[in-house]
This record gives C-alpha cells, structure tokens and sequence, in this order.
C-alpha cells in the first residue's frame, strides 16, 4: 500500500511530526476562519521522525479523532467542523487532492495553548518512571506499593510542556496556573479529566484500556457574535487516538509489568533493540513491523468505532 509522507497545498500553516496544517479563509456561508489538517502516514518514535511510514495511520488518526469530537461536543466543546469529502461542502479554495480524502479535516483556528494536558488513569510510561522515584507524579502523591500498570484510585491530571523540540518536561499544577492564569488552569484539569472518563468508560466497554492520554486546548471563539470578544478554551489537534494515548487490550491486562497494546509500541521495541542512539537519522523500520503496526492502527479504530475506515468512492 502507499503512504503519504510529505503534502503540498496552498498556504501552509504549520508543519509538525505527523500533522500539516494550512490556513483556510472564513467559508462565504458564514463563520470564523478555518484549518485544514492533514494527518499523514509519518510515525515518530523518541521524538524522531522515522523514514518509513505506516499505511492507513493518517486516515485513522484523522477519522477516530472526528469520531470522539462527535461524540465529545456536549462534554467538551472543540474545534472540529467536518471531515473533508471533496464535495462543494467543505467550502475550500482549491481542489483537493483525492488522495486527501479520509485523512483530512476542517476544523476552527483556535490560539494554542502550550500545555500538553495529560490525564492519567494508569500508572506507566513516564508517570511510572517518576513513581518509582519520587513516589508522586506531577507534584501529586500516590499512594505507596503501586506497581507498574496499575490503575490509580481515580484519574490524575498531569500535565508537560509543549516541546518544539526534545522531550516535554512534566509541570505542577501550580506551574500551569503560573503560565495560563488560575481560572484557565481549572478549565484544562477539569476537561481533561471529563473527556479522559467518557473516553475510558466508553472505551472499556469495547475492550480497550485507555491508560492515559494527551491532550491540546485553545482558545476560540464561542458565539455567533464576533463583537462580543468571549472566548473559550476548547479541545484542538487530535483526541483519544493511538498516537495521543495508550491504548491496551482489556482481556490481556495484568498490573506489575508493561501491557500489550494498539499503538506504535513495535516500532519503539524493535528501535531500542536495533542499537540506534536515539539521534537522527532513524533507522528505515522492517515491514514486518510496519505491517504490524498498521494491523494496530486498524483495529483499534474499528474496535472503538465499530465501523471500517471511510474511503472515497471510486
């Protein structure tokens, strides 16, 4: 199968790991200006971007995110408005590549916050990294004898930096309200944590664990009237998808060791066991571990969604 590692459209916005965004004008039927994300095929590991890309990852990313705005909207406000068809709907001012379809969005342009906002329901990763440690995460104390995996007596919020480069550094909670203000900072804990519980439970009931996630906010505009100036924190980017969250099969779960799981955890296994220092260029990946990791992706969009993937007609 092909993938997409590289896009090209007027007015390019922003270009990250995974994501290339470009600015949109405000549609003629009404409305603030929007972005077109476009979610491709790279996949990064250690905070490197990997030359090979995985199949179908832009599409399902883009389509499980589009997936939870939908569901979220009356949890969370956020920026989604339509995934991109091609049709005369989307209201663009170019034609858009077929190849694009199914891995494209339109969303509302929202002021970034630079917290990354991370709920944790589990102990792992980094969270079980300073554990051990410290016996606390992000400031918070846990209780003693946790062992890796292990579900917390109730979800956490632990939020990082927002990287440009390099490694996101975890913050206190006082830290955040030192950056974005006290009002603001109760508004990213309190949603984090809601979209965490609707996204765990309804996950749980497909068989998945959704162990922690991250999540980005912005600011937007929330009525109709631009005058007003009122403005809110709403969710932006992607939500509950492989690359944004742990993802682990429930039938296979048991706390005090690392989880099998439906993300990219076979391309970070076969880099740590390849000798490459971590510093680039990447390795180009096998195909056996791209195939699996595909095989991931895929199941855990149709687990969640209970649908396949949306593709353009022929």
């Amino acid at each position: 199968m092909t993938v997409m590692m590289e896009t090209s459209l007027p007015n390019l916005y922003a270009r990250g790991k995974v994501r290339d965004t470009y600015d949109l004008p405000a549609p003629a039927s009404g409305g603030g200006e929007r972005l077109l994300i476009v979610t491709t095929d790279r996949i990064s590991a250690f905070d490197v971007v990997l030359p090979v890309g995985i199949p179908d990852k832009g599409d399902v990313l883009t389509q499980l995110s589009a997936f939870w705005f939908e569901a979220t909207a009356a949890v969370v406000p956020n920026h989604f408005l339509r995934l991109s068809d091609g049709t005369a709907a989307d209201e663009l001012p170019f034609e858009l590549p077929r190849e694009f379809l199914g891995r494209a969005m339109i969303v509302r342009k929202a002021r970034r916050v630079d917290v990354e906002c991370v709920a944790r329901g589990y102990l792992a990763g980094s969270g079980w990294a300073e554990y051990q440690e410290s016996g606390s995460v992000c400031g918070i104390r846990l209780p003693r004898g946790l062992r890796e995996s292990e579900q917390l007596p109730e979800p956490i919020f632990t939020p990082t930096t927002k990287a440009e480069t390099g490694h996101d550094l975890p913050l206190t909670y006082e830290e955040v309200e030192a950056m974005v203000g006290r009002e603001a900072a109760d508004v990213l804990k309190v949603r984090s944590l809601a979209l965490y519980r609707y996204g765990a439970a309804y996950a749980r009931e497909r068989g998945i664990i959704i162990a922690d996630t991250k999540m980005e906010f912005g600011w937007a505009q929330v009525d109709a009237d631009a005058r007003s100036g009122r403005e809110e924190l709403i969710v932006i980017d992607e939500l509950l998808t492989p690359d944004s969250s742990r993802f682990w099969p429930a039938d296979r779960y048991e706390p005090g060791r690392p989880q099998a799981s439906f993300d990219k955890q076979p391309v970070r296994d076969w880099l740590s066991a390849s000798g490459w220092n971590k510093a680039p260029p990447a390795p180009a990946l096998p195909p056996d571990v791209v195939q699996q990791t595909a095989e991931r992706y895929r199941e855990a969009f149709s687990r969640l969604t209970g649908r396949e993937l949306w593709r353009p007609t022929p």
